[in-house]
């Protein structure tokens, strides 16, 4: 993914058999507010309906409040594309993808009939928050992937799930800035090598969930991670830093929640000037005019009285 591009806003959805409502929900310009294009993913053509609106041509979301209906057939993968009415427009958008159960007959028990609904599938939700800052993608079972910005959480503590894979970004990262990162799968021989912006680190739809992950920041010193994670059966963990290591107590136990910010650092306290001590030859004028500065010497004891000098 080319940080700075159009690409840039292209989220990717894993999608199962179904069907599901795409609504677009808000946007941060109003008056000029991005446009929302959605698409099956190349090869994925045959698996994915795209039903419109009866006036409308393509499958574009001009504006919030707009919406459309995917119908998959098999599990397939869903392109939703950000892009702005005009060059150099806003591009924040809130966009989220919800399952239309049809539910399920009455089903019969041994002590009468009862009606028995399916059980809701994990929604595939798609929030997007495209302002500026850093973003994180990440895998997370039985969902797909999914996007947040500054302050928002991949699962977490409200609704933890075993997130497999992540991808860092940040289109409007300030020059001079390098970051890098790595993740530790379950059952994994060796930790992932360090990878840039952009690029995805740990699986998709293996049933590996991440157990560690290393964050590096290199470049302007003014700024540092701000990190909280949430391992399976472990309290929240939180670390600040420009390298920054996160894992469970055992480093075995999945991750299960992930939030990263990048904020400024904290500047350090400015140490308090010590004046040293002045010295016998110290013993002249300060430059404040007629106060002197004087060493005090060691007392000495007055002799007794008839004793030699």
């Amino acid at each position: 993914m080319n940080r700075g591009t159009d690409l840039d806003q292209q989220k990717v959805v894993q999608l199962d058999r179904g069907l599901f409502f795409v609504s677009y929900k808000s946007a941060e310009d109003m008056t000029a507010p991005p446009r929302v294009m959605v698409a099956p993913a190349p090869g994925h053509e045959r698996r994915i309906e795209l039903v419109l609106h009866p006036d409308a041509d393509e499958a574009v979301l001009w504006q919030p409040n707009s919406s459309l209906v995917v119908r998959v057939e098999a599990p397939a993968t869903l392109l939703v594309q950000v892009l702005p009415m005009r060059h150099g427009g806003s591009r924040a958008a809130a966009v989220r993808i919800e399952p239309i159960s049809p539910g399920s007959p009455p089903t019969l028990t041994r002590s009468a009939m009862a009606y028995a609904p399916a059980a809701a599938a994990p929604a595939p939700a798609l929030t997007q928050d495209v302002g500026p800052g850093l973003r994180v993608l990440a895998h997370v079972a039985g969902i797909g992937d999914v996007m947040v910005g500054q302050n928002g959480w991949i699962a977490g503590p409200t609704a933890p799930s075993r997130v497999e894979g992540i991808m860092l970004d940040w289109p409007d990262m300030p020059p001079g800035v390098d970051i890098r990162y790595a993740v530790q799968s379950a059952n994994a021989p060796a930790n992932s090598k360090m990878v840039p912006l952009g690029t995805f680190a740990g699986t998709r739809g293996r049933a590996l969930p991440i157990t560690g992950i290393v964050l590096e920041m290199h470049g302007a010193n003014d700024l540092q991670f701000v990190a909280e994670a949430v391992f399976l059966s472990a309290p929240t963990l939180r670390a600040i830093g420009r390298r920054v290591v996160l894992s469970g107590p055992t480093g075995r136990e999945p991750l299960v929640g992930l939030r990263i910010n990048v904020e400024g650092a904290q500047p350090a306290d400015e140490p308090i000037p010590v004046q040293p001590e002045p010295t016998k030859a110290s013993r002249k004028e300060t430059s404040s005019g007629r106060v002197r500065v004087f060493r005090s010497r060691p007392r000495q004891d007055v002799p007794a009285a008839g004793s030699a000098r």
